[in-house]
């Protein structure tokens, strides 16, 4: 809706596309001060905004409220000055807007205080290492994000329909009438309508691309904890793997002092493995923590001299091209035809004979009281060697960093299908 005022506020002209978006009918509001057809509330924003225009000859934007057939409703109304004695006041109804902002609001609340919820319990996981459980913790927290990213996935395919039509209505005016009154041709090129029009597509999608990104997000968190797999499936190894990686992003990205971790993937071709999918990503789980772990005088010491790792018998040289960066590397291979191997090497300090000896034995641990119970590595072994007839081997030494390897069969003995 648009209306021209003039310097006393007196509305002189109006345009609707819809009659029935008028307040007043046009015989009652025509020749009249807008001021007095308003409520009190909104007379007095209009007044204010008037007297700010003329005296600055800036545009001014204000949302007010009505009280209409439909209830209460919410409007946007911008003064634009047209010239040294009048006023253009573009106004719209944005109540449905404003719904779904407070909508979105609400639910970025609740996922504020889900994702809260989730550090507290996190914090308790990782200080008792019970990995176990994490599966379904990521599951829960899947769901509820997944509820409020569906809400804004839904709407903007709405958003760019309505966008997509009003756009195409906008042509159409173009089209039928190619020479506008003067102060509509102005106001086009003062809103800069050509530049919109083609922005406001990719600003949709951008915001289209986020939503799907976060859709996916939650989908590797899904595959991460995997809760209807307890029998052994045919799985993507790498899948694992990553889903794994994408839980940890919060360690690995630079904090302060502490810079961030790269991550080298050296992925073999590996087939479909039988396993418990949601057991070995608890055990990716565990190793990469103690890496990251392991990597903390690195990332906070830049002067810290970290001799490349050289090739040692039985040993995988270890990013020779990461210098004293902190990093992880992860390599996956086929053996034998009849086995996967897993390696996960750090370019941390390594440790020596007397912790390596140990470090898969239960309760065994060298971190500070209240960091840690030692479970993480002897839960791991129990899984990979008992329940998967693999193997788990540590390489390391001081400072060599540390390489953990995982080897499991491709085919288990028994496949539940």
């Amino acid at each position: 809706m648009y209306f021209r005022l003039n310097a006393e506020g007196t509305i002189l002209d109006y345009l609707s596309g819809n009659s029935a978006e008028l307040y007043l009918p046009a015989e009652e509001f025509l020749g009249k001060k807008m001021t007095e057809l308003l409520p009190p509330s909104a007379a007095s924003q209009f007044n204010r905004a008037i007297l700010e225009i003329l005296e600055t000859r800036a545009s001014i934007n204000i949302e007010y409220s009505l009280s209409v057939l439909e209830g209460e409703q919410t409007y946007e109304a911008r003064f634009v000055p047209f010239n040294c004695k009048e006023i253009i006041i573009i106004a719209r109804n944005i109540t449905q807007r404003k719904q779904a902002e407070s909508e979105l609001r609400q639910k970025n609340r609740q996922l504020e205080q889900t994702l809260k919820q989730l550090g507290k319990t996190q914090a308790q996981l990782i200080q008792a290492e019970k990995m176990s459980g994490l599966g379904q913790l990521v599951a829960g927290i899947a769901h509820e994000i997944n509820n409020p990213v569906s809400f804004i996935y839904g709407n903007i395919i709405y958003a760019r329909d309505y966008a997509q039509n009003l756009l195409q209505l906008s042509i159409l005016y173009q089209q039928h009438y190619p020479v506008p009154p003067v102060e509509i041709g102005e106001f086009a090129d003062e809103i800069e309508l050509e530049f919109i029009k083609k922005d406001f597509p990719q600003l949709l999608s951008s915001i289209e691309m986020g939503a799907d990104r976060i859709r996916q997000i939650v989908l590797s968190l899904r595959n991460f904890s995997r809760l209807e797999e307890s029998a052994i499936k045919r799985v993507d190894i790498h899948e694992g793997i990553d889903s794994a990686l994408l839980i940890l992003q919060h360690r690995l990205k630079e904090n302060g002092r502490n810079r961030n971790i790269e991550i080298v993937k050296q992925y073999g071709e590996l087939p479909p493995i039988e396993c418990y999918a949601g057991q070995l990503n608890q055990v990716f789980m565990n190793i990469l923590n103690n890496a990251i772990d392991a990597l903390a005088d690195v990332r906070n010491n830049n002067k810290l001299e970290l001799a490349d790792i050289v090739e040692k018998p039985d040993f995988c040289c270890l990013i020779s091209d990461c210098n004293a960066s902190p990093c992880i590397r992860i390599r996956t291979q086929v053996l034998d035809n009849l086995r996967v191997e897993i390696a996960i090497l750090d370019n941390g300090p390594g440790m020596p004979e007397s912790v390596k000896s140990r470090i898969f034995d239960p309760f065994f641990t060298t971190k500070p009281v209240g960091k840690g119970t030692g479970l993480g590595l002897s839960i791991s072994y129990q899984i990979v060697v008992e329940r998967h007839g693999g193997t788990l081997r540590c390489i390391s030494a001081p400072e060599g960093g540390t390489e953990i390897a995982i080897e499991i069969p491709i085919r288990q003995k028994t496949v539940d299908s």
